[in-house]
């Protein structure tokens, strides 16, 4: 893009005074190569300070080099140009003439130099950005493992114990989780139908550790099961449904979750029990552990900057997420 603008430039340069001179009676007196000589001294002072002196870090150390640089220019332009009409020729008004020309066309290329790079500048700080977000995202994705592996590990040792028929199958959905987690959950991006059914597997795990504790009410109303989305948005949320519900005396506490996509607008609701004079009783390092709602705060906000809205409150004993992504 750069080339395109310094060639207009100096074409409008070379032939300004042609087009000034349109329409009048025996048009621009000076010839083509005589402006052809001017444009080469305008250029060679143009680029010298484009390209060497204004990128100096100290150029105070190198301005006696311009000044030569600067005046030989000038000379050389008066040599050459004499040979062209010798006898309109008065050297010293020329000369400041010239001077004045190439510091005006030397204020042109400073500022084009500041707007380069100023604009490299923002292209660096916006990579920089870009790979600051990537390293935080994978290192919040790099929390979830963990907690994954914990809890999975927990409900399965359980089951093993009353030696339960299930533990195979608790053992193939673990191992479907790791494998999303360690393949899929390392992507940009994945389907929905691939999220969900990491969701379906977990909250399987968790039905059958905690069995007749909780009843979980899961349902999905998606239009199209291959729209893209970032991995592991929504098991922090589940996962917490199910750590609070846990620690709760009692059957039946009820958790209700609720996917819905359409027109790649996603909702996504969970609502769970949750008792502070429990959560004040329990570990204060399980109440830390896994990925937690901050977490997922963090990558959407990372992901999806102004494209979400998510709400998380409590009310009558009822923990409450609501998540809505346009994707």
């Amino acid at each position: 893009m750069e080339p395109y603008f310094h060639g207009l430039l100096w074409c409008v340069v070379l032939f300004y005074p042609y087009m000034k001179y349109m329409g009048r009676e025996g048009g621009y007196p000076m010839s083509f190569l005589h402006e052809l000589n001017s444009l080469f001294f305008k250029m060679t002072i143009s680029y010298f300070l484009y390209v060497w002196y204004f990128p100096k870090k100290k150029q105070l150390k190198y301005l006696p080099i311009l000044l030569i640089v600067f005046v030989l220019n000038v000379l050389g332009y008066e040599y050459i140009d004499n040979y062209f009409h010798p006898q309109l020729h008065d050297f010293w008004l020329d000369f400041v003439s010239q001077s004045l020309t190439y510091i005006a066309f030397g204020f042109v290329f400073f500022t084009i130099f500041i707007i380069k790079r100023s604009y490299k500048k923002q292209l660096e700080i916006h990579q920089l950005t870009q790979e600051k977000q990537q390293a935080e995202i994978r290192a919040l994705k790099a929390q979830v493992n963990p907690h994954f592996l914990f809890n999975t590990l927990n409900t399965i040792y359980a089951n093993a114990l009353r030696k339960d028929d299930k533990t195979p199958e608790l053992i193939l959905k673990l191992s479907d989780g790791f494998r999303y987690m360690l393949h899929e959950g390392q992507k940009e991006f994945v389907t929905i139908e691939q999220e969900i059914q990491h969701l379906k597997d977990y909250v399987h795990l968790q039905k059958e550790r905690l069995a007749k504790k909780v009843i979980v009410n899961f349902s999905t109303n998606i239009d199209d099961e291959t729209q893209q989305i970032a991995p592991l948005l929504c098991i922090g949320f589940v996962e917490n449904a199910f750590k609070y519900t846990s620690i709760l005396k009692g059957e039946g506490h009820k958790i209700d979750m609720n996917i819905k996509l359409q027109n790649k607008k996603l909702s996504f609701l969970c609502n769970n029990p949750f008792n502070d004079k429990a959560v004040e009783e329990i570990n204060v390092d399980w109440k830390e552990s896994g990925v937690g709602i901050k977490n997922t705060e963090n990558r959407l906000q990372l992901l999806y900057p102004e494209n979400h809205t998510l709400e998380v409150r409590e009310e009558k004993q009822v923990f409450n997420v609501k998540l809505e992504m346009q994707l």
